[in-house]
Parts: C-alpha cells; sequence; structure tokens
C-alpha cells in the first residue's frame, strides 16, 4: 500500500459514511427503499485502488454504516452487509473482468454500478425469503428489482460524468484502470 492508498481508503469511507447520511434523511417512498449513494465511493475506487483496498473499503462501509443508522446489531445490518458484501464483489468481478476493446473499456462505472445495484437487491431478497417473507417476497422482488436498475443506472451515469469532469479524480493515479488486469503484488 502507497501513501497515496493509506490516505485515500480513509477519505472514501468517509465520503460512504457521508453520503450513507445524507441517504438517510432523504425520505423514501418504501421504508427500505435507498438509493445506494454510499456506493459512488467504491464504484469511483475500482479504477483508483487494489482489490485488497477496496474490500477493506467495503468493510470499512458497512461497519459505518451499522454505527450511523445505529442498527450495528440487529438483523437491519445483517441485510445490509449482505447487500454490500454482494454489491462489492459483483462490481469488483465485473471491473476486473472486463477488457479493453479500441482503448475502452467494456464495461463502464454505469454498468459496473447496474451489477451491483441488482447484486444487491439479490442478496437482500434472498434473505428476506428464508429468514423474513417466505413465498410473499415475490411480491416485493420486481419493485427492488426494478428501482434496483434505475439507481445503479443514475449512480453510474453520476460517477462516469464525476471521472471524466472531476480534476481530483482524474490527478490520482490509475492503480488499476477500468477492464486492466491486476498486477501481481
Amino acid at each position: 500500500m502507497n501513501m497515496t492508498d493509506k490516505k485515500l481508503i480513509p477519505f472514501l469511507a468517509a465520503m460512504c459514511l457521508f453520503l450513507s447520511t445524507i441517504e438517510y434523511v432523504i425520505p423514501k417512498p418504501l421504508p427500505f427503499l435507498r438509493l445506494g449513494l454510499a456506493n459512488l465511493p467504491v464504484i469511483l475506487a475500482l479504477a483508483k485502488l487494489r482489490t485488497r483496498d477496496i474490500v477493506a473499503l467495503m468493510g470499512l462501509k458497512i461497519l459505518g454504516q451499522g454505527f450511523v443508522s445505529g442498527t450495528l446489531f440487529s438483523y437491519v445490518f445483517v441485510f445490509s452487509a449482505a447487500g454490500s458484501c454482494a454489491s462489492g464483489f459483483a462490481m469488483l468481478a465485473f471491473q476486473r473482468m472486463a477488457g479493453h476493446r479500441g482503448g475502452r473499456p467494456l464495461i463502464g462505472f454505469i454498468g459496473i454500478s447496474i451489477a451491483g445495484a441488482l447484486a444487491n437487491n439479490a442478496a437482500q431478497i434472498l434473505l428476506a425469503r428464508f429468514f423474513l417473507f417466505g413465498e410473499g417476497t415475490r411480491f416485493i422482488a420486481p419493485a427492488l428489482l426494478i428501482t434496483g436498475s434505475i439507481t445503479g443506472f443514475l449512480l453510474g451515469l453520476f460517477a462516469e460524468k464525476f471521472a471524466a469532469l472531476s480534476r481530483w479524480y482524474a490527478a490520482l493515479p490509475d492503480v488499476y484502470p477500468i477492464g486492466a488486469k491486476e498486477a501481481a503484488p
């Protein structure tokens, strides 16, 4: 881990917590519906950090959200952690497996964000199916998957625009550019 990583991981974790706090104050049409704003720093980190550093960032995000929301020792935390882990690892897998064609990544931030949102929803639907609602989960699953696709698209679009326009983000070294293969340490 270089000095940039030592400063960038805590900064991005703090951004996750800040965005998570903002998300808690935004009114929701359904109590379980979340926009996924706290995933934005994780999405942006995909090109800037190594896999182990992103996993550390995800862990800090999960624990921080548990503290911020006051759900650290509840079933809500388990649902949130499962969704965040599924989302984070899906985004990592899609980003790491993507190749380049003509100098452009085959999967950009929008595709990666949608994959993360759908993985999050799938993990939470599975947990809800087996631990809370049983067969009744099928009634809420379509709404979750549709809203997850929409919010994933919008978050990915924001990440694309931010990455293209931000001088701060551009100045950070691309440790792992979108679609590149990770070098062995």
